[in-house]
């Protein structure tokens, strides 16, 4: 069964393309086969999550913006697990009722944000510490770190076993969190070389509907500009 939501005063999602926070929220929508919640596509580079419509639902003018049946959840970590407490038993379970389970689909989400801040550490590094504060050696303990934490969840996959997710046999809220991220590792040109697990997981997660139904749409356009990840 699908939802078809036709008040979008009442529900409606803004966000970026490329956007992991935002992807995540679509990828959802998408395994909880609510296909008819309205979305509006914004563009950063001209300030539209700055616009009075966004600040309405977000006060700080951030994508993912997201209204539910007139709830707000902003934040796409709570977003997701909202709309799997709302929609449990439609499409895919997203977290499993198992103890264990459960608290390793936990454990993987939540270290995503590592993995992210690890990430924006080192390749936007020049673009958030001003010129007159850069030094080297502090680019240089960012991608000692960020080579560290792709070790470790290559090592998470590598135990796992072949054609495993990150958190057990199934697709689960853990890669739902962990996929759009590592597709930008990727497009900023993450070695398959380096982290054989990792790529083979990308190359085969990517595939998923849920995953091609909402790949950022400029990435289909654009090729990468730059690839800050080649030599990590």
């Amino acid at each position: 069964m699908s939802v078809s939501c036709t008040m979008a005063d009442n529900t409606i999602l803004y966000w970026g393309s490329g956007s992991p926070p935002c992807w995540r929220i679509m990828i959802a929508l998408q395994e909880k086969k609510l296909f008819g919640i309205p979305q509006k596509l914004l563009c950063f580079d001209k300030q539209e999550h700055k616009s009075p419509e966004v600040l309405a639902l977000n006060p700080r003018g951030q994508l993912p913006s997201f209204k539910h049946n007139g709830n707000i959840v902003n934040e796409s970590f709570a977003a997701c697990m909202y709309l799997e407490s709302q929609y449990k038993s439609q499409g895919n379970q997203l977290i499993p009722d198992a103890p264990a389970e459960q608290a390793l689909v936990y454990q993987r989400m939540f270290e995503v944000i590592t993995l992210h801040q690890k990430m924006a550490d080192y390749a936007f590094y020049n673009w958030r510490v001003p010129e007159p504060e850069r030094h080297e050696s502090a680019l240089a303990r960012n991608k000692v770190a960020l080579t560290s934490e792709f070790t470790l969840w290559e090592g998470y996959l590598g135990k796992m076993g072949p054609q495993s997710y990150i958190a057990g046999k199934n697709f689960t809220m853990a890669d739902i969190m962990l996929f759009p991220h590592l597709a930008l590792c990727v497009r900023f040109g993450l070695s398959q070389k380096r982290y054989p697990y990792l790529l083979d997981y990308y190359n085969r997660v990517k595939e998923r509907p849920s995953i091609q139904a909402t790949w950022p749409p400029h990435w289909k356009e654009t090729p990468p500009t730059i690839d800050p990840l080649k030599e990590v």
